[in-house]
């Protein structure tokens, strides 16, 4: 969108790479406009390029206009501001040519030109974010470098079975996660990065659309939160029945599994289970993706329902008892803190668990 300064040294590099390195092949070069108001239109036609327009507008809404419009089986895609050197693009097609689904030009194995990645992209945002995908979707030995990197190579086919939806930035995100979850073999190659041309306006805007990778990076994985959640749980429910079976323990200058200790506890349970319960609000529009729980498959449907709803009963008996027990001692302090606390975080984890669980359901129904 509105790329007419820095358009003409794209198509430049594009044409002498397809003169060049790409002569015995079928190249043919798109631009996916997304509403542009300057003369992108009339630069790109000027250099021969095919022009698609996308109406919808965001970067992977763009991005998947030119992919799908593209006749070849072999796509390459980068920014049409000059960051990306597509005189570079001969090395991810001999990669894609051994075999593989998609390559990725990495930024960070590459070289990074002065002022051309801000230090938190280059130091936090990029290297945290691949660390993130690494450790959620990596299989065997390999591990990605740069998730965020806007210069790859795929085939087109492999893209359309990964049914990528995005229409914003998290598009590369989502991209590469369902990629990497359907098994499709990723490789990288060293790129290079530019700055911007002077005058130039980036598009990227650092905290939005970081948090919206992000956020699209756990959305795909409910079983991230499915086994913290309930480890975080575990741990918690330990804590408290040691602490409800022994009272303090103390080691040297240390005193565990006391009042304070069962109190941090409660607030962990509650913390582990709310993060169960994310994992299954995910999986209520995807049930297959979860492999830890089957809780929205056939007859199990209804198992969880109504054990989640005896939980819930059962917690407000409990929690009633305290009450009269409370009420029978004209409503003065009680000298069960323990038992007391005990039966609270119960009572709290079970109406929480019935809550989440009903929605749960009513949200699969929607």
């Amino acid at each position: 969108m509105n790329e007419e300064k820095t358009l003409p040294y794209v198509l430049k590099k594009i044409n002498a790479v397809k003169a060049n390195e790409l002569s015995d092949r079928v190249v043919e070069v798109i631009v996916s406009d997304n509403g542009s108001t300057d003369k992108s239109i009339e630069v790109a036609q000027s250099f021969g390029a095919r022009v698609i327009h996308c109406a919808e507008r965001g970067y992977g809404a763009a991005l998947q206009c030119g992919i799908y419009g593209a006749e070849n089986e072999a796509v390459i895609f980068a920014d049409a501001d000059d960051t990306y050197d597509f005189l570079e693009s001969p090395r991810l097609v001999a990669k894609l040519d051994e075999g593989y689904d998609m390559v990725l030009g990495s930024r960070l194995d590459g070289t990074i030109h002065d002022g051309a990645m801000p230090f938190l992209h280059r130091y936090v945002g990029t290297p945290v974010l691949s660390f993130i995908i690494n450790m959620l979707y990596a299989r065997g030995e390999y591990r990605l470098s740069d998730c965020n990197s806007g210069f790859r190579c795929f085939r087109k086919e492999a893209f359309a079975s990964w049914k990528v939806g995005g229409t914003g930035m998290e598009f590369a995100s989502e991209m590469l996660v369902k990629a990497m979850k359907s098994g499709a073999k990723l490789t990288e190659v060293p790129a290079s990065l530019y700055p911007d041309k002077p005058g130039r306006i980036p598009h990227l805007r650092t905290w939005r659309d970081g948090m919206r990778h992000l956020l699209q990076i756990l959305l795909e994985s409910p079983e991230f939160f499915n086994v913290t959640g309930t480890a975080l749980w575990l741990m918690s429910w330990v804590v408290l029945l040691v602490g409800f079976v022994t009272g303090p323990i103390t080691f040297s200058a240390f005193s565990i599994f006391g009042i304070h200790s069962m109190m941090f506890a409660l607030l962990g349970s509650i913390f582990g289970l709310a993060m169960w319960s994310v994992g299954l609000f995910i999986s209520t529009k995807n049930p297959s993706s979860v492999r830890l729980y089957t809780t929205f498959n056939g007859w199990q449907e209804d198992r969880l329902f109504w054990f989640s709803f005896g939980l819930g009963a059962s917690s407000l008996l409990l929690l009633l008892g305290i009450v009269v027990q409370w009420g029978l001692g004209g409503f003065a302090n009680l000298a069960l803190e323990r038992q007391t606390l005990s039966v609270i975080t119960f009572a709290a984890n079970g109406i929480l668990l019935v809550a989440n669980v009903l929605t749960a359901h009513l949200i699969k129904r929607l």
